[in-house]
């Protein structure tokens, strides 16, 4: 940190398994192969690193493969050791091909071992299941899944916005099996988006021991006050043209009053308001880790920011952060 030391980063349990991963990511989501190329995604991956994060997140449809290209070439040059980072991508959008998409045993497979070719690894640490595949059994995804595992291609598989329900079954076939379950999910979390996390995965947690390492933080960028709903700065996710429904889904009046309210709260701390985001989800206990995503290097110092903003989340601030944003699920009904 400019002027400062840094804050030292903290290291979770990915889950109830021993991997332990940094509780501030990093994903090539939108930046690797559509807004930067391999000399910018290196520098960014060793700010990462130089900051404490040893966790690198990607997936086969990102930039139609190029992000996992861009990454493993990145890797490649900045001559890590293997064992130092944990790198994971995600299969169900491969291709156009009639097999070349969903959670088949076939696809599985195939798309395993092409994911690897661009990423130049023998293996992924983590891989996901990128969506639920309602047209392929649930076991003859789940037995796909441990065949990567024993053939070494991966070594924890989980899933990415599954319902409760879908990762229940899942778990119930790899008990009935004797195979390896979902040890964790990706869905969407934030300050603006909370139901799965605090409400929905709620019995999943003590259950099967789920970690979770969740996306948009920030809310596409919403979350670092940049936008209003006159204004897109040029070059910002909401700008692209392939995310024009994500912009028109996040720049609605009711979200711009949210963080206008925050930003008081983030003033008070002595923070960015994007700090104050981060920090907000890294408190949560069920959050293994928080995906964060970066063009430039001064970003990723800004998002390492909020590890010493996590300390001043009193019970005082938080009731002041919930009182701004009136985002907190209702309960589950109790029928005891």
């Amino acid at each position: 940190m400019t002027g400062a030391q840094a804050p030292q980063m903290i290291y979770r349990h990915l889950g109830k398994t021993g991997l332990k991963v940094s509780v501030l990511s990093y994903g090539a989501w939108v930046t690797f192969g559509n807004q930067i190329g391999v000399p910018e995604a290196k520098a960014i991956m060793q700010q990462c690193w130089e900051g404490g994060i040893n966790f690198f997140d990607n997936a086969e449809v990102y930039a139609d493969g190029k992000a996992e290209t861009v990454m493993g070439q990145a890797i490649k040059e900045l001559e890590w050791k293997r064992s130092d980072y944990v790198i994971s991508t995600k299969i169900f959008w491969g291709g156009k091909g009639v097999n070349d998409k969903g959670l088949s045993r076939k696809h599985i497979i195939e798309g395993m071992q092409a994911s690897l070719g661009r990423l130049g690894l023998d293996y992924v640490d983590l891989v996901f299941c990128h969506r639920p595949d309602v047209t392929t059994p649930i076991e003859e995804t789940v037995r796909a899944m441990n065949y990567v595992i024993n053939q070494g291609w991966a070594f924890y598989w989980g899933t990415s916005e599954w319902s409760a329900q879908q990762l229940t079954e899942a778990w119930g076939v790899a008990r009935r099996l004797n195979l390896i379950g979902p040890a964790f999910e990706q869905p969407e979390y934030s300050l603006l988006a909370r139901e799965k996390v605090e409400k929905e995965y709620l019995p999943l947690y003590k259950e099967y021991g789920l970690g979770t390492t969740i996306w948009s933080p920030l809310a596409s960028g919403l979350l670092t006050g940049k936008y209003s709903k006159d204004h897109v700065p040029e070059g910002s996710r909401l700008a692209l043209e392939m995310y024009k429904g994500l912009k028109e889904k996040k720049l609605v009046e009711s979200n711009l009053e949210k963080v206008d309210r925050l930003k008081p709260i983030a003033k008070e701390l002595d923070c960015s308001l994007a700090q104050l985001a981060l920090a907000w989800c890294i408190r949560n206990e069920h959050v293994s880790s928080v995906i964060t995503g970066a063009t430039k290097r001064e970003q990723v110092e800004d998002n390492l920011g909020a590890l010493a903003v996590v300390e001043k989340l009193t019970p005082e601030i938080m009731e002041k952060i919930e009182k701004a944003v009136e985002s907190k699920p209702t309960p589950a009904p109790s029928y005891r």
